[in-house]
């Protein structure tokens, strides 16, 4: 038995290019089907549950140049980073898997060019202060780093922020709005995500260190 006849293309259109959009329109399809499945973070900041991305960058405030390292184990080269990003410690570093390995990880960051995300940085500062076995870390993607370093000193922050030069810190986050603030769990399981000026940082803060208690989590253990 024979099936249906295939659909006529619409009047006034060839046949010939009838055919070629439909296959523009099925090669789009697939790409937007693999794109939700891959498993990288999407726009909204890391998948919950999973490890956050390691990353070792200059911290804003200090001399140390260059873009930051974002290599892992068994995935180094020149593009990345030489050695794995853990593996980099010391005064002038902000490294993540430092802040994030025994204490909750309170992350944001911060676009200097066309966005206004210094109310969330501030916001940090205070609950930094109610919160001090709570660890905070920022992050400042791009722009002029003197024009960064003027915004620390004169907002008053005093936790770790890093310099993200070239933006591989934003981009392997997933991070493309501002503000956006990541909570981990000790351990750098990734809790959630707060995304725009309508987020209650306060409260997300507050479950982040309830729920890390609940996990096992002491503070000083």
């Amino acid at each position: 038995m024979s099936g249906p006849p295939p659909a006529a293309p619409p009047p006034g259109t060839s046949r010939s290019s009838w055919y070629v959009g439909v296959l523009a329109v099925i090669i789009l399809g697939y790409i937007l089907l693999n794109t939700l499945r891959n498993e990288g973070p999407g726009s909204l900041g890391p998948t919950a549950g999973r490890q956050i991305p390691p990353f070792a960058a200059p911290a804003v405030l200090s001399s140390l140049e260059g873009n930051a390292n974002v290599a892992t184990p068994g995935h180094t080269n020149k593009r990345v980073g030489s050695r794995p990003a853990c593996a980099l410690r010391g005064r002038d570093i902000v490294n993540s898997c430092e802040l994030g390995h025994s204490s909750p990880l309170v992350l944001g960051f911060f676009f200097t060019r066309g966005a206004q995300c210094g109310a969330s940085f501030d916001a940090m500062q205070r609950l930094a202060r109610r919160h001090p076995a709570v660890h905070f870390a920022g992050v400042i993607v791009g722009g002029d780093r003197d024009d960064a370093r003027k915004l620390v000193r004169e907002h008053g922050w005093t936790f770790p922020i890093a310099f993200d030069e070239d933006g591989r810190v934003s981009t392997i986050y997933g991070i493309a709005v501002c503000p956006e603030v990541v909570l981990a769990y000790p351990g750098g399981a990734v809790r959630e995500t707060l995304v725009g000026k309508d987020a209650d940082l306060a409260a997300g803060v507050a479950r982040l260190e309830k729920a890390s208690r609940a996990r096992g989590w002491r503070p000083g253990r």
